[in-house]
């Protein structure tokens, strides 16, 4: 039965993807098909909606009804992906004094979920506040926010946050739709526009802390190393830096350690002036930033003996 479900919609996921439109206009055209061939009459009034493609369109208020429920492969994994850690709250904090761009953390996260290496889930910016100041690097996961706008635009709640404070996706739930990268204003989000280049392990079973396979169709990001976590791990990102810039931890107990240090959340954002990216935005993120006051090192040193294709990225990097 469990079989039969999960073929069911990645059919309807293939078949959404061969017709090259998103869910919405694809529900809208269907109906409308409907209505004309039935010999239906039109009500003369139409109402504008936005496709997932980001297209404005106008379709008559008759051809407009509302989309079957989703029948999605539900297991023990998955159940307990959506509940989390009791208990928990997770943060993580990335001091930008440290920072020169070494690239273990964007190695150790495509790694360890199979990503190809054009694929990046923590991705790493060169920025530069104004023209008088220096520039710095800024790497950048998934905010993880306590009010995602990802987890709001979602229409079939493949995307949902769970207590202990992790977004994650269940990309067999996913239809490719986009709302959530749209809704999201740090653009954290990728597209799985192909099946993942790298190998699959032979029996692996899908499980939402990992994404693991990607899908071609859906939607990916940073999910914390949630696996890690349920096993005491430290995510990948944290272990593999060899500068010690991110701090992960729990919010509750007020600790949080890089992997060499152990301290106090609370302590280390008051003495160091910690903020939240965009805070403004009210989206109330669970990544936290130490500035990049006293750098241990000139940021143009983290181009030094990158690839081309790395350095050539990072030319124009100039004020934001």
């Amino acid at each position: 039965m469990k079989e039969k479900e999960e073929n069911e919609h990645s059919s309807r996921r293939n078949f959404l993807k061969k017709v090259g439109v998103g869910v919405g206009a694809v529900t809208i055209a269907g109906v409308a098909g409907t209505s004309a061939l039935s010999g239906k009459t039109k009500s003369g009034e139409t109402m504008k909606l936005l496709s997932p493609d980001g297209t404005l369109v106008e379709v008559d208020k008759e051809d407009i009804k509302p989309a079957k429920p989703i029948k999605v492969l539900v297991d023990e994994a998955k159940s307990e992906a959506r509940l989390g850690l009791p208990g928990r709250k997770f943060v993580m904090v990335i001091d930008l004094a440290r920072c020169g761009n070494a690239r273990k953390c964007v190695e150790a996260c495509q790694e360890g979920h199979l990503l190809p290496k054009d694929h990046e889930w923590m991705k790493l910016f060169l920025l530069q506040d104004d023209k008088n100041t220096a520039k710095y690097w800024f790497p950048r996961p998934c905010f993880h926010c306590d009010k995602p706008m990802c987890v709001s635009v979602c229409p079939v709640g493949a995307t949902y946050k769970r207590p202990d404070g992790i977004v994650l996706i269940d990309n067999q739930r996913c239809i490719g739709c986009k709302f959530c990268m749209t809704g999201c204003p740090y653009s954290a989000r990728v597209f799985n526009w192909k099946d993942p280049e790298v190998k699959v392990p032979d029996g692996h079973v899908y499980d939402p802390e990992t994404n693991i396979p990607a899908t071609e169709g859906t939607v990916g990001k940073c999910v914390f190393c949630a696996d890690n976590l349920r096993k005491g791990i430290l995510p990948r990102c944290v272990q593999a830096c060899p500068m010690s810039v991110i701090y992960f931890g729990d919010l509750l107990e007020d600790t949080i350690t890089n992997g060499t240090e152990t301290v106090r959340f609370s302590k280390i954002m008051e003495e160091r002036a910690g903020y939240r990216y965009r805070e403004e935005l009210g989206t109330l993120p669970s990544v936290f930033y130490l500035p990049p006051t006293e750098r241990m090192f000139p940021a143009e040193s983290g181009l030094e003996g990158a690839p081309e294709k790395i350095q050539e990225r990072y030319k124009k990097a100039g004020p934001r």
